[in-house]
């Protein structure tokens, strides 16, 4: 019998990373994402498809660019998947982990513990990372994880408002829609699967458009009959 977890381990997997095979590994960084060296995030990205759908029209000076293709939450377990482009003219090498930080809704550091590969977190994110090289165009992808978990009563729950991801240790960071509160409960921890190139024929994935608005007459009203 399949358990609940790991059903929705597979619904969350299909969704942020339906075609990807993404690794890990269990080194962590302790402390990472409230590195104090690290400024908080410029403004927030707004929410929407505007955000994530549109990137600016310059690449930065890194030659990448950042960001989340969405989210999915089943049983407690949160993923986020990210998405890095190679937007300059030169070829980009990757061979490692995201490098995440979390800050709280007065952009202050949120101390927490990294775990590269995710295992303590969910299974299915352990595969080591390998170097990637990115033609100009060309993506790579990884996913964040965390669980929604209060074990303490004693201890007040983490939500984190803001995060910033940067391609690799000592690389410009980027600040991505979270697509929603990292709501860490009080785990004090959040993973992150290695980067992997994105397969070339899979499409770049985006955001569901609203849904039309109702119409403004009744459905339960016929028209007009036009013989009259």
């Amino acid at each position: 019998m399949i358990s609940r977890d790991t059903a929705a381990l597979r619904r969350i997997t299909a969704t942020v990373a339906m075609t990807l095979v993404l690794g890990g590994c269990t080194l962590d960084h302790r402390g990472q994402s409230g590195d104090p060296s690290q400024p908080p995030p410029g403004s927030r990205a707004q929410a929407g498809p505007t955000a994530s759908t549109q990137p600016p029209a310059e690449c930065p000076t890194s030659g990448v660019r950042i960001r989340s293709t969405g989210g999915d939450a089943a049983m407690g377990l949160r993923a986020l998947g990210l998405e890095l482009v190679n937007c300059g003219a030169q070829p980009y090498q990757l061979n490692g982990y995201p490098v995440l930080h979390v800050f709280d809704e007065a952009r202050e550091p949120i101390m927490l513990r990294v775990v590269n590969g995710a295992k303590e977190i969910t299974s299915g994110f352990d595969q080591p990372p390998r170097q990637v090289t990115l033609a100009a165009g060309e993506r790579a992808t990884a996913v964040v994880l965390w669980r929604n978990l209060v074990t303490d009563s004693t201890v007040v729950a983490t939500n984190g408002e803001f995060l910033t991801v940067a391609p690799a240790a000592g690389q410009p960071a980027e600040e991505v829609d979270p697509d929603g509160p990292i709501d860490l409960g009080n785990t004090g921890r959040i993973g992150v699967s290695a980067w992997k190139k994105a397969d070339p024929f899979t499409p770049v994935p985006t955001r569901p458009a609203p849904p039309p608005a109702p119409s403004a007459v009744p459905s339960s009203v016929s028209p007009p009959d036009s013989r009259l």
